[in-house]
């Protein structure tokens, strides 16, 4: 019945091929696995190091007292904030990355020399601006958000105006940043602008962000790294990218942002415009391998369809067993390139672990099909379609095209071949008178 139904056989290979659709699941769990230990020593290593930083401000807060009057006449005197943007601020920002390896795993860690320059005006916002309150200009002060401070290795004493200010550790309110530095700024009703300096070196891993606090904010980064990706809600207005270096820079206006210059207590929030730069390894072999595990169930299709059309042509019988087998050795085909690109570059393994399943398959089918022309045929076919999706996994932009081309040209071919079989007699024994 096996042997005399091609319908049967068919069903059988198509089973089996959503069967394997499980194992190769399993294959897709150990990637994501061996993904989540890669992340836990890189977190690790940045623990130790700095993690990834973003910095806000400087933000300059001035106290201020409200009097409010109940029902009972009796007067009530409340402490509230409040924050004054920079009109203008400017950030020159110097990368030196570093690979830092823990056992087989790598991360990307950086030192960093920044430099800010920025500019208030005070006058603006004096006691007329704000009726009914009385402002305490001599209790302000200024704090300068930083996610990690960990990562913080000097701060040189900043500059407000013809004072040297040192800041302290923490932030006097969490209305709006959770973890910083700050230092007490007084102003004088005087003075109607001022400005700020200050030179910081921070570490930090992966990449580096900002907030564009400023009316006028404008961001540099440079540093020897060739393969940066700008992220965020801005990309740089001028950009350079080198083989080994690259350097970017941003001008964003506060017209581009959704918060104000200046507000009261914790009306607005920083969130959502954050800008900066990561700094990516040259090949993440995980990615490359979830890519290439994707393609599997149509890459075992493809393998069994070319056993099948050896069956039909040759006029050759292959048991379910032997497409199980097949099915199994193009899976360990993920698993052998998983654990070689952990200590070898993607190309090359992606090269040892193909030609050793080729190999094993195209042996397999010279002693099961007792025909050696047909197993090198074989063996080039599977080297085509794994170069084939090799292909593929180098492409971002075109992968789809390429992919859908490559797919219409199988079919065709395989429509050209199979075009003059009769498919009601395949399998059916000649009559005799």
């Amino acid at each position: 019945m096996l042997k005399s139904s091609v319908i049967l056989r068919m069903s059988i290979i198509g089973v089996l091929t959503l069967i394997l659709l499980i194992p190769a699941a399993i294959v897709g769990s150990l990637i994501s696995e061996r993904e989540s230990r890669r992340n836990e020593a890189i977190l690790e290593m940045s623990s130790k190091w700095g993690a990834a930083q973003h910095l806000v401000g400087p933000l300059l807060t001035i106290p201020f007292e409200r009097v409010t009057v109940d029902e009972k006449g009796k007067r009530h005197t409340f402490v509230e904030q409040l924050h004054l943007l920079p009109d203008d601020l400017a950030v020159q920002t110097t990368l030196q990355p570093e690979i830092r390896y823990r056992g087989i795993y790598r991360a990307v860690l950086y030192g960093s020399s920044i430099d800010i320059q920025a500019h208030f005006t005070f006058d603006a916002y004096n006691e007329s601006a704000l009726p009914g309150v009385r402002l305490r200009p001599e209790n302000a002060y200024l704090t300068l958000g930083i996610r990690d401070l960990k990562g913080v290795k000097h701060v040189s004493p900043a500059r407000w105006n013809e004072k040297e200010l040192q800041f302290e550790p923490g932030v006097n309110s969490i209305e709006i940043l959770q973890s910083g530095i700050s230092t007490k700024s007084p102003l004088s009703v005087n003075v109607r602008t001022y400005s700020f300096s200050l030179k910081l070196e921070l570490n930090g891993a992966s990449e580096i962000s900002f907030t564009p606090v400023g009316k006028e904010t404008r961001v540099s980064i440079d540093g020897p790294w060739g393969n940066p990706s700008f992220i965020g809600g801005f990309l740089p207005a001028t950009r350079t990218v080198h083989p080994d270096s690259f350097s970017a820079g941003w001008k964003i206006l506060n017209l581009n942002r959704n918060f104000p210059q200046r507000w009261v207590n914790n009306a607005f929030s920083l969130d959502g415009s954050a800008f900066g730069v990561k700094l990516l390894l040259p090949i993440d072999e995980y990615q490359q391998t979830t890519r290439a595990a994707k393609y599997a169930i149509m890459f075992i299709a493809l393998s069994f369809l070319a056993f099948f059309l050896v069956e039909i042509l040759g006029n050759v019988q292959l048991h379910p067993v032997h497409y199980s087998l097949v099915g199994f050795a193009l899976l360990l085909f993920y698993v052998l390139l998983l654990s070689l690109s952990e200590y070898l570059p993607f190309g090359q393994s992606y090269a040892l672990a193909g030609v050793a399943v080729l190999g094993m398959i195209a042996g397999y089918a010279k002693a099961i099909l007792r025909n050696l022309f047909v197993a090198i045929l074989l063996g080039a076919l599977l080297a085509l379609l794994y170069g084939f999706m090799y292909v593929i996994l180098q492409m971002q932009d075109y992968a789809l095209l390429v992919g859908s081309v490559g797919l219409f040209v199988i079919l065709a071919v395989v429509m050209y071949l199979t075009r003059r079989i009769d498919w009601f007699a395949v399998g059916k024994t000649p009559q005799t008178s």
